[in-house]
């Protein structure tokens, strides 16, 4: 298996994600109805300074009360059993213990009232403290019984769902750092993020966990939302509506893609008899495309593998099971009966093969493989590819298949996908992890994401703007803080990164309420996850105590402002250079770029002069135009006093 970044993997895994044929899947299923809603629990923060609604499911017409820091509150199930009280407002404290009662009765204890920040992103805010360079000393001074952390399940669904299968307030400490989160322990940018708040603020904070790896935002963004505001999503919300409806499984519809756009699946190139003396011949296990076969080099799509094989005269008339590993799909048949299919390049085949369906010689085992990203095949150790058979030693498999494509992906439709199955599919993750937490009392949000958007800034621009209005609307709290996260340097991402990063500036600086903090300077060349999560932390926390708390620190690194051309130089000045502009390289800046009229941009020479930035080349000895940090990594040498870096800018755009 080739190794590919995380983000570009989960984002092929939208054609992975549950293809076929006896994958369970995740439960899309709503969960019953609770008396109180999950989000309410022991050690839970409410939000201070507003009306804070607490709500769930009794009787239709029940008389629910609701009791905190001396104060109660009636509310009466409606006719669907839902039922809300609004308590509040209250100052920042705790602890307080807080009372449900109706036909049965909740008490939650060690309630706090503080600040709750809903984080939310893909696999860069799902990073977790374990995933960091040091986790350990992270992890041991991770102990504050006034941080409390919440980790929403990962459930997609392709309706809004009201409420959680699970999830549990839990103070900070070593042990909840750890247990808590999706991918290796709690979120390090959240944690760091609420680390700061806590200590410079004094208050309780919440932190509520909301994130999916190497998602896209129309997936976090209703339905609603995305026909209204980005027509561009309307036919796959087209095929979302329809497939609610659809009495055709998902096994059918591939099974129908298989027969109607592979020629191997009605041609029969499992059937044992079928002459496959014309075909090629690469090594097993390896992937197909590294074989050396010009017609596979470059193709993601179905490819067919076969061997012939005798059993050992001690192994007639006993029972196997056939072990392989398959990238990305696979579907295997011995002597023509399929006796096994799995999805997923990482998941170990063992396959029953059954006395009866083997012979002592010319036995032929067929493998249908689906690749659907990267590169594929029967690949892992060669030890790993054998015929098991029982009271036998395992009889090896790994040398020459013959291989024929079947067909490329490029010259078909889609594969069929199971949609709730499918984490980034627009809409599915709102309805999974944004609905249910809906009205729940928030300070803000913190949104790391973009990667799996590359390459799509123009939509960008109006998607993410989409989706944090449309969160906006759902709180129904007015425009809460919106804080970005705009993405790290990474090589890989070339332009497409520099774009979508001006799309997220571009967002911060026209809806309302919205901060960002860059992360451009503190990526890793070749890992899109980078590790340094505490700096990007702290920079968001500085966002959100100078604009949401109103301390008076400097949040920002410099800005472009404005440009001047004289001669062959360009002069440009700058705000937030609190302490003035900095270089890191020396006196030569780094990563500035500059061009003409024919937009042509070249690598420039940059010094600071008595607080601004010259910027010429002699390539273009009439400039009109400059940008900075206009890569995938850039080399960022610009700073201010305040050791915060200048955001990527491009002046002709």
């Amino acid at each position: 298996m080739t190794m590919i970044p995380l983000a570009r993997r989960a984002a092929g895994a939208a054609l992975l994600a549950a293809l076929a044929l006896g994958s369970a899947g995740r439960s899309r299923a709503e969960p019953p109805k609770p008396f109180l809603h999950p989000l309410f629990s022991d050690n839970m923060v409410l939000q201070r300074g507003m009306a804070d609604p607490v709500w769930g499911w009794a009787t239709p017409g029940e008389n629910v009360s609701v009791r905190f820091h001396g104060k109660t509150m009636i509310a009466v199930a409606g006719k669907d059993g839902k039922w809300t009280a609004k308590v509040g407002p209250f100052a920042a404290g705790g602890p307080y213990t807080l009372t449900v009662a109706g036909t049965q009765t909740v008490t939650l204890k060690n309630v706090m009232v503080g600040d709750v920040w809903l984080c939310s992103g893909q696999s860069n805010m799902e990073f977790g403290v374990g995933n960091l360079l040091k986790p350990e000393e992270t992890i041991a001074a991770a102990s504050d019984p006034d941080l409390r952390l919440f980790t929403v399940p990962k459930v997609s669904a392709t309706l809004p769902q009201e409420t959680l299968s699970a999830g549990q307030w839990q103070a900070s400490s070593p042990e909840t750092i750890k247990s808590q989160g999706t991918w290796n322990g709690f979120s390090a940018v959240a944690y760091f993020f609420g680390r700061k708040l806590r200590q410079d603020t004094h208050v309780p904070v919440g932190l509520l966990l909301s994130s999916w790896g190497g998602t896209p935002a129309e997936a976090w963004t209703s339905e609603a939302a995305l026909r209204k505001n980005v027509p561009d999503f309307v036919p796959l919300l087209d095929k979302l509506d329809a497939a609610q409806g659809s009495k055709v499984t998902l096994n059918q519809q591939v099974a129908d893609w298989y027969a109607k756009n592979d020629p191997g699946t009605p041609a029969s190139w499992q059937a044992p008899d079928f002459d496959d003396s014309s075909w090629k011949t690469i090594p097993a296990p390896g992937l197909f495309q590294d074989a050396g076969l010009p017609e596979l080099s470059a193709v993601n799509g179905v490819v067919w593998y076969r061997r012939t094989f005798d059993l050992p005269a001690a192994s007639v008339g006993k029972d196997a099971v056939l072990h392989l590993l398959a990238d990305d799909n696979d579907t295997t048949w011995v002597n023509g009966k399929q006796v096994g299919a799995t999805e997923g390049y990482q998941t170990p085949r063992a396959y029953p093969v059954p006395a009866a369906l083997l012979k002592p010689t010319g036995n032929v085992v067929a493998v249908r493989v689906l690749d659907t990203g990267g590169k594929g095949g029967i690949w892992g150790d060669p030890a790993g590819l054998n015929l098991a058979v029982t009271g036998s030693d395992p009889l090896p498999l790994a040398g020459p298949w013959r291989v024929k494509l079947g067909v490329s992906l490029t010259a078909a439709p889609p594969v069929p996908v199971s949609i709730e199955n499918d984490q980034n599919f627009p809409t599915v993750l709102y309805n999974g992890l944004i609905s249910p937490l809906a009205t729940f009392g928030i300070k803000g949000a913190t949104w790391y994401q973009g990667e799996s958007n590359a390459g799509r800034d123009v939509q960008y621009r109006r998607l993410l703007p989409a989706m944090i209005g449309d969160w906006r609307s759902h709180w129904n709290e007015g425009p809460f803080p919106f804080l970005i996260v705009q993405l790290a340097g990474w090589q890989p991402g070339g332009v497409d990164y520099a774009k979508l990063r001006d799309a997220q500036w571009r967002t911060s600086k026209t809806v309302p309420n919205a901060g960002i903090a860059t992360a451009v300077d503190i990526g890793n060349e070749s890992d899109i996850h980078p590790k340094n999560k505490e700096e990007v932390g702290r920079r968001l926390a500085l966002v959100a105590e100078a604009k949401v708390y109103g301390d008076k620190v400097e949040f920002a690194g410099p800005v472009y402002r404005s440009l001047s051309v004289s001669g062959s130089s360009v002069t440009l000045t700058f705000t937030h250079a609190d302490g003035g502009l900095v270089s890191r390289t020396g006196p030569a800046l780094t990563g500035f770029e500059i061009a003409g009229a024919d937009g042509q941009f070249v690598p420039a020479a940059a010094h600071i002069v008595k607080g601004k930035v010259v910027v010429s080349s002699p390539k273009v000895p009439a400039p009109s135009a400059v940008r900075y940090a206009w890569s995938g990594f850039p080399q960022c040498s610009l700073y201010n006093g305040k050791d915060l870096p200048a955001f990527p800018f491009d002046t002709s755009e």
